[in-house]
């Protein structure tokens, strides 16, 4: 089958091949894909940033993000069926979405919500899912809270924004100029025009910052928290936490404070918290979702659309900045521009 693998860590080490399909365990779904989308964890996967903790054997196909239909299940699976549609953020160590097919666990599989097509369900998944485990697992957002999501334009900004609103949070979000308009329009109540203030002048009192940026954005997020709020971290420094979520030895953990250290104490310092995030693949949640895509309190926002055999040129388009809202999305259908 054609796929896109990452042959070598590093920038030029994503290129087109042929590779076998893969081989469906008595657990998984084999899923013809339809689309997939690109994120910033690609790009991190692709040039190793992760490769001490998530250990990929090269040559892999990237992809977190894939919608498509069931073609074949193991023995074991019960809940999907040849012939249904589903979206899907895999595992680590089983991601693929850039291919033509991929096997994927059972439980890391969901029915994509009804209301969309293939092509929006494959912008969902690892945005959908990073939102709700920060929003509602990790930090519970209650009604009345004061939420500030920063790059509400963007891929999880947009989502999480939207999220955050059906919660009933007071959300704010930064945003440029030209994307104000959208994130009003997703629920934002406040946005800070970044090309014209500062966030960390006009801001404060909130219980929650979900940072997307990192550094210096990060270190300013910390001093609009209310005393005892929290700073949740998609690009920060990651800490122990991070290391025992991945099932990394403990000396990793200890790298991880020490690389986390100095955010840690001003948050300390300032009478906040601050945390790592890595999303995980949660079929379930996807389910729950999916509803909320249905029902109209979600919906995605693409940016545009690449086909398949333009992947190099799409995953250029993202790192260069030229989104200007949303995903960008990868789909098998040859005329899609």
């Amino acid at each position: 089958m054609k796929a896109f693998i990452v042959e070598k860590y590093g920038k030029d080490g994503l290129r087109a091949a042929e590779v076998p399909e893969p081989t469906v365990g008595d657990g998984d779904v084999l899923v013809r894909v339809s689309a997939a989308s690109i994120n910033p964890l690609d790009k991190m996967v692709r040039n190793g940033e992760f490769k001490r903790l998530l250990k990929y054997k090269l040559p892999f196909v990237l992809g977190h993000d894939v919608a498509g239909i069931v073609t074949q299940v193991g023995s074991a699976v019960r809940d999907v069926a040849v012939g249904d549609e589903v979206y899907a953020r895999p595992r680590d160590l089983r991601i693929g979405g850039f291919a033509e097919f991929i096997a994927i666990d059972q439980d890391d599989v969901s029915p994509k919500p009804e209301s969309l097509t293939l092509r929006e369900a494959a912008a969902v998944p690892l945005v959908a899912l990073a939102a709700w485990q920060i929003l509602v697992d990790r930090a519970r957002v209650k009604p009345g809270q004061k939420v500030l999501i920063h790059a509400g334009a963007g891929g999880l900004g947009s989502t999480a924004v939207q999220l955050a609103k059906h919660l009933g949070a007071t959300v704010a979000t930064t945003a440029n100029t030209a994307s104000e308009k959208l994130v009003r329009s997703l629920g934002a109540d406040i946005v800070v025009d970044y090309t014209k203030e500062d966030f960390s002048q006009v801001l404060s009192g909130y219980d929650l910052v979900l940072d997307s940026l990192g550094g210096t954005n990060l270190e300013k997020s910390l001093t609009v928290l209310k005393p005892g709020g929290v700073a949740i971290s998609v690009v920060g420094p990651p800490d122990a936490a991070f290391a025992k979520q991945l099932g990394a030895p403990s000396f990793l953990g200890l790298v991880m404070n020490v690389l986390s250290r100095k955010t840690r104490k001003q948050a300390k310092a300032l009478g906040v918290r601050y945390q790592f995030f890595f999303m995980q693949a949660n079929g379930t949640q996807l389910r729950e979702l999916a509803a909320l895509y249905d029902n109209g309190q979600l919906r995605p926002v693409i940016d545009r659309t690449f086909p398949f055999d333009r992947t190099l040129e799409a995953m250029a388009h993202v790192e260069q900045g030229r989104t200007a809202a949303g995903k960008v999305v990868i789909s098998m259908a040859p005329d899609d521009e």
